[in-house]
This record gives C-alpha cells, structure tokens and sequence, in this order.
C-alpha cells in the first residue's frame, strides 16, 4: 500500500510535492468514513483507501499521474533500456531547475515493513539513489548511492547488496551503469530476493488513462477467457446497467468490413476473432423471446466501452490489492457510477487496495462520500508552477462543509479564472 509518493522539478511541478495516502487524525462529518474509508495499519498509523485530485484544465493534475508513471518505468526498465531516463522532463520555467535532476521517493508497505525508495535523476544520468526500512520503530538504510559509487550499505540487513557486490570486485564490468539503477540490477539477480518483491510490488501498481487505448481493450478481451474475470466484468456491467446479457470471444473468418468499422474492431479481426455481446429480445407484446447479438468494438457506447475496459484492473486491483491510479476517471463516466466506484473502494469490503484519481467530477465533493485528506487540489501559480495540495491542509473548514458548492466558488483555488466567452462572437 502507498503511503507517500514525493516528486519534485518535473514537468509543471518546480518544488518537491507529496501525495499523501496518510489518514489525518480528522471527524468526518459522516463518522462510517472514518472506520470504511481508511486501513488501520498499526495503533499509529492509518492509510485512506481512496484519492481525488481536483484542479483546472492544464492545472498539473495529469502530471501527478505522470510522475508516478515515470517512476514505476525508470525502475522497471533501466537495466535494459538506456533511453528509460528520456521520460524525464525537469521544470522548464525557471533557470534555477533546468540543469537540476528530478526528485522521486515512494514510500509503502509490504506486510508490516515500512520502505522508503527513491532515486534523482536528470535525462541522461542517476545522480542518487537510496533504500530505507523500517521493520519495527526505527528507520534504517539498506543502501545509498551517489553518482555511480555506493557510499553506504546495510551489512547485515540487505545481505544480497553486499553479496552482489564482492561478486563483481575483481571484474571488470560495473555494478550499474549511468542511466540504471542499482535495485533494478539487483531484481535481475536470482538471489537478490528482498529487491526483486520491492521491485515487484512497486511495479504493479496500476496506472491507466480514463481516456482508454487499444492494449486496454485488448487486456479486457483476453480477460473473458478467465471464467471468475468475465463473472466479474459481466456483473460488473450489468451492475452499471447497461444492459447486456453476456459477452463471448468468437472466431471470425470475413475480414471484408465497411470503412465505417472502428479501430476496437479492426484489431481483433487481425487476430481472428471479435468480442460479441448479447441482451433480451423483446415481440410486440414486451414478452422475452431471445438474445440479438451486437459487435462489442463497433455497436456500443464508449461508455459502455470504458467500463468493459475498466473492469478486469479493478478486478486485479480489489483482488490482489494492487494500487489503482486513473487519469481523467469521469471521463465517459455518467456521475452516479464514478460515485459507486469510489463507493467501492471505500466500503468495509476493501481490505487492501487503494484508488488515486482525477477528476472534474465534483459531484464525488461530499462529506458523506469522502474524507478532507482524501481530496486533493492541483494549482498553478502566476511563475507557471503546479503545486499539490489536500483539503485538510486549509484552515477553517468545517467536516460538514458543502465541499462541492465552496470549491466551485472558488474558496479552495484550484479552479479557473474564466473571462467573457460572448465576446468571441464578435467577428468585426
């Protein structure tokens, strides 16, 4: 589970920001949020299972996204990609940050040990790299790295570092290169057990765009094929009402379509097959008589498309207690689905994972639905910097505030400043 995710001089963020999974010691308004929304995960410390993130268009909140999605790819592809470090983009409006590297750490837990990971990076070199634990109160290094020299290692609790290392004294090869990092050489060592599940379970975090691509339809396809996954998507569609019976994987042979034919469609006949679904068909008298069969790709709403999409992570997510993050998650969404998923992930049920999202739903605004430290805003300031910031930070308000109505308005920031629009009629 995230509890902390901090990254600095990226994209529109110049400073060092923190998305916070920790649960405020707050009184909800609704006090069932303050025992259904939350994981206990000692008599300290509790984390949120869910996270809005509000703010204008071009406000920044995508980058936040971003940032995490950077992370996970630099970590996951360094050793084997040297052009992995091409995905960092430092602040480019201010000359103080350009030639300064980008800061990220995540810290989380696997089981009841406490991780803090990190690394700083510009686009063509590792300029520090460093790995905490914490198994009971105190916090320990288990490594740290500057440039290509590991300055400090932990000899008795990360074993496998240190063996790593005296295997490749007297050779003539480097521990890690310029552009890699040292856990994600470890991960590749059969014996380095400890960076492999770290590695691991910060890979599988889930980072999806609400606006949908190919691979994810794709994915949800493949998924059908799994009886419990298409028990799953299909309850999960109908629960949404849409109106479909059944979804099968068919073989096809005719691959003489109209131009009219969409991509979805397109791609699965280059695999020989197509996704069909099937709801009731009704004679004149409103009596159920059959099924009527539809293509999925090319017959239905890109609603209903996105939701088919969206299933099998949430599956994985809620299952496996994978982290799930979504850029632009109410986009195709009717508002009272978006509210059932959050729903969802805040409910008694949810033991172990958790949702990150942005939004411009402000229908999900409710202190009957989330928590102040379970909203976050991103703002943009007049020198073009984004800043992140929750709503438990601002003073004075109240857990039984309208939070919608008062964001709206304006006494939260993070909105747009709007002029006249009637004026662009005018042509003279």
């Amino acid at each position: 589970m995230i509890e902390e995710f901090s990254f600095g001089n990226f994209w529109s963020f110049k400073d060092i920001q923190t998305l916070n999974m920790t649960a405020a010691k707050i009184k909800s308004k609704n006090a069932l949020l303050d025992t259904n929304n939350v994981f206990s995960v000692n008599k300290e410390l509790s984390l949120i299972k869910s996270k809005a993130i509000y703010g204008a268009n071009a406000s920044g909140k995508s980058n936040v996204v971003k940032a995490l999605g950077t992370f996970i790819r630099i970590i996951r592809d360094s050793a084997k990609e040297e052009k992995a470090l091409s995905l960092i983009d430092s602040f480019q409006l201010s000359t103080e940050t350009v030639p300064q590297p980008t800061f990220f750490q995540l810290i989380f837990r696997v089981g009841k040990t406490r991780y803090r990971y990190g690394f700083e990076a510009d686009d063509k070199s590792i300029k520090s790299e460093w790995l905490f634990s914490t198994p009971s109160k105190r916090e320990q290094p288990l490594f740290i790295r500057e440039k290509n020299e590991i300055v400090e290692i932990n000899q008795t609790h990360f074993a496998e570092g240190v063996l790593y290392q005296k295997l490749l004294e007297n050779s003539k090869d480097q521990v890690f290169t310029d552009t890699s990092l040292f856990l994600t050489h470890l991960n590749s060592i059969g014996f380095a057990k400890l960076s492999k599940q770290i590695s691991q379970k910060i890979s599988s975090i889930t980072i999806i765009s609400g606006l949908g691509h190919r691979g994810m339809y794709s994915i949800a396809g493949e998924s059908l094929r799994d009886a419990i996954k298409k028990k799953f998507i299909l309850d999960f569609l109908k629960k949404a009402d849409v109106g479909i019976d059944d979804l099968e994987t068919i073989e096809v042979t005719n691959e003489n379509l109209p131009d009219n034919v969409e991509e979805e469609v397109k791609q699965e006949l280059k695999k020989g097959k197509i996704i069909v679904s099937s709801r009731t068909q009704f004679d004149s008298n409103l009596k159920a008589i059959g099924k009527s069969e539809f293509s999925f790709g090319n017959q239905e709403s890109e609603g209903t498309k996105k939701m088919f999409e969206l299933s099998p992570f949430i599956y994985r997510s809620l299952k496996d207690g994978v982290p799930l993050v979504i850029d632009e998650f109410d986009s195709r969404f009717h508002p009272l689905l978006t509210k059932k998923i959050v729903e969802l992930y805040n409910s008694p049920e949810n033991k172990n994972s958790q949702l990150i999202f942005t939004t411009h739903d402000t229908n999900l605004l409710s202190p009957e639905l989330l928590r102040r430290d379970q909203i976050d805003f991103v703002e943009k300031d007049k020198y073009g910097a984004s800043h992140l910031y929750t709503l438990v930070e601002i003073k004075g308000v109240r857990n039984d505030a309208s939070f919608e109505k008062d964001y709206i308005q304006g006494k939260y920031g993070a909105i747009p400043f709007l002029g006249d629009f009637t004026n662009l009629i005018s042509f003279d």
